[in-house]
């Protein structure tokens, strides 16, 4: 295998996922799927564990790259800059479980395996969001980090409400304009 094909690696791996959950998939299941010997595939990861692992820290990492890009657009309003920010966890949460019920392990921050990348995503989103209500302002007798967290729940509420995404822009709107200092509304 080249070594451009831990890509493929993963990928294979989330196939596995979607069907057989983590406990069940073996790396000979991850081979299979891409059609290599199963010792091709340990020249890209050590053991399933660690496939699943840098799966997972890979749709993170592309949920918080896509959460930096909106933070870090200043010619956007900051509402709509916080509800990019959310969109992402949303977002991912949403697809993962959409393709498959195994998936859920992967966001599960108190789960053994992806807990500490669940939290790191996590703290490194609500970072994303107490820089944006520091830079913005808040509401008299609301910190940024306060703001931040009520934003952060808003998306765990919607995480299980049918209709999601469409959900999300009237509800961040509404409770950033609460959160935002008036001169920002």
């Amino acid at each position: 295998m080249g070594a451009d094909r831990l890509p493929e690696v993963l990928d294979a791996t989330y196939q596995c996922l979607t069907r057989y959950g983590v406990r069940r998939t073996t790396m000979d299941d991850i081979a299979s799927t891409m059609g290599v010997s199963r010792s091709a595939v340990y020249q890209y990861v050590r053991n399933k564990d660690d496939a699943f692992r840098r799966l997972a820290a890979r749709l993170h990492d592309r949920a918080l790259e896509r959460a930096r890009r909106a933070a870090a657009a200043p010619e956007v309003p900051y509402a709509q800059r916080v509800r990019g920010v959310l969109a992402a966890k949303l977002d991912l949460v949403l697809r993962l479980a959409g393709d498959s019920p195994h998936t859920a392990e992967l966001f599960d921050d108190k789960g053994r395996r992806f807990g500490s990348l669940c939290a790191a995503f996590g703290t490194d989103l609500r970072g994303l969001l107490v820089g944006l209500f520091t830079e913005a302002g808040t509401a008299d007798g609301v910190t940024a980090a306060e703001a931040a967290d009520i934003c952060l729940a808003l998306v765990v509420g919607l995480q299980d409400v049918p209709d999601a995404r469409r959900l999300l822009a009237p509800a961040a709107d509404a409770v950033v304009a609460g959160l935002l200092g008036e001169e920002r509304r």
